[in-house]
């Protein structure tokens, strides 16, 4: 599938290694920096979610996204692993749900601008949810910049695939393709995050900011990872 990502904050806690142990597959290895362990949450919107080589369908293909992940590899290979991911587009909810065995979940979402500052709420109306809710307003600060290999920067964005578990305890790997990320700073204020509540992690202390205005990708469906 094509799609693009507008808008995102990326906010990242440092989050005990061995919590991030307990919440993650077999066969999945906890990917640290430094020996430092982290989960992200990262609000954006998208648009253009197509198949590829196929128009976008209005109504479908433009909707706020909000996900919860941390970084993992298996083997050699590193990349991501959501816990979840909320998005205001039922339809794509349960697409995503079936088709990359990702845990997606309906929420009601709002994205207002003013300036160069977003102003993101959303709270997760899924039954299969609990209610977690994140209101936050951000913005970018300063110039655009490509994270540099060693950085924790490039650690943190640098990741070309995704971990799925299928149903019958299958490891997935879904292939990612985009530019590297053009990054800035970036400065925020949580009124409310509860979207980490369900996994037992506290989300303590201030976060690493980044912002990335724009990022075009192709995502492959995921396939098992050990045959």
């Amino acid at each position: 599938m094509a799609q693009n990502w507008h808008d995102l904050l990326l906010a990242h806690w440092e989050v005990p290694v061995r919590k991030m142990r307990e919440l993650v597959p077999t066969g999945l290895e906890i990917d640290t920096f430094a020996g430092r362990a982290w989960i992200g949450v990262v609000p954006f919107r998208m648009s253009g979610v197509r198949l590829r080589g196929t128009p976008a369908l209005p109504g479908l293909a433009a909707f706020p996204e909000l996900n919860v992940r941390t970084y993992v590899r298996a083997g050699d290979k590193p990349g991501v692993w959501f816990f979840s991911l909320d998005a205001a587009n039922r339809f794509a909810v349960e697409a995503a749900r079936a088709w990359f065995h990702l845990p997606y979940f309906h929420a009601r979402m709002t994205i207002q601008r003013n300036g160069k500052q977003l102003a993101y709420w959303s709270e997760r109306k899924d039954r299969r949810g609990s209610g977690e809710r994140l209101e936050a307003t951000y913005q970018p600060l300063g110039g655009c910049f490509h994270a540099q290999p060693g950085t924790l920067e490039h650690f943190l964005t640098e990741r070309y695939c995704l971990y799925a578990g299928r149903g019958d305890l299958t490891l997935l790997r879904g292939e990612i393709h985009h530019a590297p990320w053009s990054l800035q700073a970036a400065s925020a204020k949580f009124v409310e995050n509860s979207m980490a509540r369900s996994l037992g992690v506290a989300l303590a202390g201030a976060p690493l900011l980044h912002f990335s205005k724009l990022q075009e990708v192709v995502v492959w469906a995921p396939r098992p990872v050990y045959p």
